[in-house]
């Protein structure tokens, strides 16, 4: 358990304390805490007080704490064998929820599951779980603290390498270690700041030293507003590796958009045909690019004029109209041009190219030579999505794009949540004051300010207006 004693030896600014009904006799819960559907193997998980009890109705007896013991599984009721399989007994507080918990690992049919979550939801005092209820006991009993419990959130969700390894950095409490060593610098600040204040009628120090003290107290302050400016500057990058990079792909009708969208996905995402204007709204794949997550969206095409039937025309514009807001809010865009067009390049198009743009010359399969090497001001990339030449040279660009716009660091922690973001920037904003303020009483408010701010990415303070949110989002048995 984490000591939560505060600067002064309080409790740490009113440390989330768990609400009457919480503590008083938890239900014990249960939960298929794999995946559903058939398996070889399942894994049941108990958490609680009555955890032990139904254990040793279901397997007879407890088996030795945390060593796996071969058992047959019987129903208390009648004595029928529901199942041979491994048990295991993690008494509290020595466990992952800090409760007593057991387990059962038994085969993953679902008639062997069925009836072993019958016997256990006829076992009085045992419930089953809600989503996320197993990590929240472990975080009410101290045994994650909020960012931990986010990053195993994030950890169960990753489907790439990349969010792997930031799920794992968070998991790990890298995001706790960081904003904890913040803390502890204000903690000494504030510390200080009280004594000047306290002190202030006694002439213990010269005024000189006196001087020296508040001067290297807002030294340290105003460096530590610098240096969680820049994380906040970089939290974008770890919102859009936990959530996606947004890439958009734009260009002129029939161009060959929706070809390279799935030659990239490697399927059928989008529908192909010869007649122009085939794409109206936007197509999202998701897509894991060397190992980062990307959206990769296809886009109607885009051009000045209007339908030659007058009956789509709404529609087409309406399509030319999210394809250019796709644009506007993408990380990165893919702005496409037919290679045997690039003398006269569709001016449409050409006014997306930006410093955040990969031109892509399509079609490199009917024509003679890669094209021009520059368009619009940005290098080009010619590919033919019917015969594959080029695409390897397009997605190690993309690929380094991705990891440009994706990565602070090899052993940076990244803030990967909008309210990370918020409690940096509250502060932030706090410590800006802090150093502006006139009299030490107005800078050490502020300073605990922001110490507050700080205790709410790990959940140092009081969450609870966030916790529902947060752990409704786990799966059900985690």
């Amino acid at each position: 358990m984490r000591n939560n004693l505060d600067f002064d030896g309080q409790a740490d600014f009113g440390r989330l304390v768990e609400a009457p009904a919480r503590v008083a006799a938890r239900e014990t819960i249960y939960a298929l805490s794999s995946g559903a559907g058939r398996a070889g193997v399942a894994v049941l998980r108990l958490s609680g007080a009555g955890a032990g009890a139904a254990l040793t109705a279901l397997a007879g007896s407890l088996p030795p704490p945390r060593q796996a013991t071969l058992a047959q599984l019987r129903d208390p009721d009648n004595g029928e064998t529901i199942d041979r399989g491994l048990v295991l007994w993690f008494p509290g507080p020595g466990s992952f929820t800090g409760e007593d918990v057991a387990e059962l690992h038994v085969h993953g049919g679902r008639a062997v599951l069925a009836a072993a979550l019958q016997v256990l939801g006829r076992i009085p005092g045992l419930r089953p779980a809600e989503a996320g209820e197993f990590t929240r006991r472990a975080f009410d009993n101290g045994k994650l603290d909020l960012s931990e419990a986010e990053g195993l959130a994030d950890l169960i969700d990753a489907e790439t390498e990349a969010q792997r390894r930031q799920a794992v950095r968070q998991l790990g409490g890298a995001l706790s270690r960081l904003t904890d060593g913040w803390r502890d610098t204000l903690v000494a600040a504030l510390a200080h700041l009280e004594a000047t204040i306290d002190f202030a009628d006694e002439d213990l120090t010269p005024d000189a030293d006196s001087s020296a003290i508040a001067n290297t107290i807002q030294h340290n302050i105003l460096c530590l507003k610098n240096e969680i400016t820049l994380y906040i500057d970089k939290s974008y990058q770890g919102e859009r590796l936990r959530c996606g990079l947004s890439i958009a792909i734009v260009g002129a009708p029939n161009v060959g958009k929706s070809s390279l969208l799935n030659a990239l996905a490697r399927r059928d995402a989008a529908i192909v045909s010869d007649v122009a204007g085939t794409t109206r709204d936007v197509v999202e794949v998701y897509l894991d690019l060397d190992g980062y997550p990307v959206i990769l969206a296809d886009t109607a095409g885009l051009h000045d004029g209007t339908s030659v039937d007058d009956r789509h025309a709404s529609v087409e514009v309406e399509g030319m109209h999210r394809a250019r807001a796709q644009a506007a809010v993408a990380d990165l865009t893919i702005a496409v041009f037919d290679i045997r067009q690039v003398r006269d390049p569709d001016p449409s198009t050409l006014a997306l190219v930006n410093a955040d743009t990969v031109v892509v010359l399509s079609k490199r399969d009917l024509a003679e030579g890669d094209g021009p090497g520059e368009l619009g001001g940005r290098p080009t990339v010619a590919v033919s999505a019917k015969t594959g030449v080029g695409m390897a040279v397009l997605e190690a660009v993309l690929g380094r794009e991705a990891a440009e716009r994706l990565t602070y660091g090899s052993d940076s922690p990244l803030f990967s949540r909008a309210r990370h973001r918020q409690a940096l920037t509250d502060c932030a904003a706090a410590l800006a004051r802090a150093v502006a303020a006139p009299l030490a009483e107005l800078a050490a408010e502020d300073v605990r300010l922001a110490v507050r701010a700080l205790g709410r990415i790990a959940g140092r303070v009081d969450v609870e207006d966030v916790l529902d949110v947060i752990f409704r989002d786990f799966c059900i048995g985690k």
